[in-house]
């Protein structure tokens, strides 16, 4: 069965957020089995403590992400920080997919109406995970250095068209000491982006 479009999922009030599965107890579940998440890498890049500027991708609205959406996003980003800064760079998914997406699936052949009549609300079938981020969320964290900051941008860009909803990038030097941080948000034409 096809996957879905995101816009079907990425409403963060229309579904009560659903983790639940027990390792000790899976009888006891409601989801037999978890589905697997596409996101599986989480570091990449070099960390390096002489790094002295942090790019963030922030979430500008309450948004559920799957993790498709977050692996298609992850991976242009690295593609391209790969190939233009090797290994002057430290990418980082802050986010993880806990919530499960279920689906009540509809029979399209002949008869299906008689089929797919039942419950309204069911509880439905897991199909997939998403990460649910709130308004002002961290989605991905880049380090470099202050001289790549054009090339680091651009790659938190492409981030942004593979993801739905709204995103700012937001800059901070980093300084030996961390409470001296000194952070803005800088305007860009992919603030506006909207899935």
């Amino acid at each position: 069965m096809k996957i879905r479009p995101g816009r079907s999922v990425r409403n963060i009030d229309a579904t009560q957020p659903w983790t639940r599965y027990s390792i000790r107890k899976p009888r006891k579940n409601y989801i037999k089995a978890l589905p697997r998440t596409s996101l599986l890498i989480f570091n990449m890049g070099t960390n390096k403590p002489e790094y002295d500027l942090e790019l963030s991708l922030v979430s500008k609205q309450d948004i559920q992400l799957r993790s498709n959406a977050l692996e298609a996003a992850r991976q242009v980003a690295n593609k391209y920080l790969e190939k233009e800064l090797p290994g002057n760079y430290y990418f980082y998914v802050v986010t993880y997919p806990h919530h499960v997406i279920r689906e009540k699936r509809f029979a399209t052949a002949a008869g299906a109406d008689r089929l797919s009549q039942g419950m309204s609300m069911t509880f439905g079938k897991p199909t997939g995970v998403a990460a649910r981020v709130k308004e002002g969320t961290k989605v991905f964290v880049l380090r470099t250095f202050s001289a790549n900051r054009n090339k680091a941008k651009i790659a938190l860009e492409r981030a942004i068209k593979k993801l739905s909803g709204k995103y700012a990038i937001r800059v901070e030097e980093l300084k030996p000491n961390a409470s001296q941080q000194s952070s803005q948000i800088l305007p860009s034409e992919s603030d506006e982006v909207a899935g």
